[in-house]
């Protein structure tokens, strides 16, 4: 995403944010168990048109939350919520860039940033904060891209225009703001692979491993190896963009999802390798994909694309669904990312 450097005013910020803080709590159902019998997951997605994060029905094809307020499982939004004022929510949360379902300690985290600054583990379903940070809140001079959670409770964050991953001690309390950096170019991707113990960052042009090292409470980042990304054209930034792990594949056999601006991969972290050899792969890999997740359970795939004539240049209305091929249509929407609800 390349988010504009306007700064909206604190009016136009507010105007359509609906269900602030946890907003309507997930059914009875759960967000892990079979949607209408059929052992769908949920879909959470960055919803920038509303400001929201949305957990929607998988059993509807059209989510139209205005019309139809069931197709909404939860939501959250920190505009309103005094758990979260100090970060400045009415300018840090302009354009929701992540929505990450981990599981730490036996809770559920939702993991979210913003480009204006904002980034928020946030327990489900209730909200509680567990961290958060507002990075130069009001503007996009870092645009946090991403997050994830580490097994001593600290918070890396990928800054794409801050060219820089941040190593927050979260462990140290919800407004702790002690942190450790490393440079990398156009920073958008970042996973905890606990098999080997590293830190994968994505840049634009390269994958790193980083070890994490020191203590919870000062950590530090080196940086061990890395791989460079797949390029279309010789001379070309390969500009990466989405890194996620691939569902079902645990241990030592773990894979990645990688995409670019001009495809999608799968990294193979034991031979360093980017490969194109999974189930679907024709219908998958395309140019512009910002974010791409499978069920294991179902072995459906959520890909977004951008398409033309909305809001922003990076939004779309669709979340398409392939293994089989379908999509599902979110009525007003201004989606950037989608996932399924998978708690991991």
């Amino acid at each position: 995403m390349s988010s504009s450097s306007r700064v909206p005013s604190r009016r136009g910020l507010l105007l359509g944010v609906a269900g602030a803080g946890a907003g309507v709590a997930l059914g009875a159902a759960g967000a892990g168990q079979a949607a209408e019998g059929a052992g769908v997951p949920p879909v959470v997605l960055t919803e920038q048109a509303s400001k929201r994060i949305l957990v929607l029905d998988p059993a509807k094809d059209v989510w139209d939350p205005g019309a139809d307020p069931g197709a909404v499982r939860w939501a959250f939004s920190p505009v309103g919520d005094g758990r979260y004022r100090d970060l400045e929510p009415e300018v840090s949360w302009v354009y929701p860039s992540e929505a990450k379902v981990r599981r730490h300690r036996g809770r559920t985290f939702l993991l979210t940033t913003a480009s204006f600054g904002f980034v928020g583990v946030v327990e489900w379903p209730g909200g509680r904060r567990y961290w958060g940070t507002a990075i130069g809140a009001g503007d996009d001079l870092f645009n946090p891209h991403t997050a994830e959670i580490l097994p001593d409770g600290n918070v890396a964050v990928a800054c794409s225009t801050g060219a820089r991953v941040r190593l927050y001690a979260a462990s140290l309390g919800p407004r702790a703001t002690r942190f450790t950096e490393a440079e990398l170019k156009g920073a958008h991707g970042l996973h905890w692979d606990r098999e080997r113990r590293v830190l994968w960052a994505m840049g634009d042009d390269e994958l790193v491993a980083f070890e994490v090292a020191g203590t919870a409470a000062r950590p530090r980042l080196v940086r061990r190896f890395a791989d460079p990304l797949p390029v279309a054209t010789p001379g070309k930034s390969a500009g990466g963009h989405d890194l996620f792990p691939v569902a079902g594949r645990p241990g030592r056999a773990g894979r990645m999802w990688v995409t670019t601006s001009a495809s999608v991969f799968q990294y193979e972290p034991r031979g360093r390798t980017f490969v194109q050899d999974f189930a679907g792969a024709g219908e998958i890999v395309r140019k512009g994909v910002k974010c791409v997740g499978n069920d294991p359970r179902t072995g459906r795939v959520v890909t977004t694309v951008p398409e033309a004539g909305l809001g922003e240049t990076w939004w779309t209305t669709t979340v398409s669904v392939h293994r089989p091929q379908g999509a599902y249509k979110l009525v007003g929407g201004g989606i950037y990312k989608a996932r399924w609800w998978l708690p991991a």
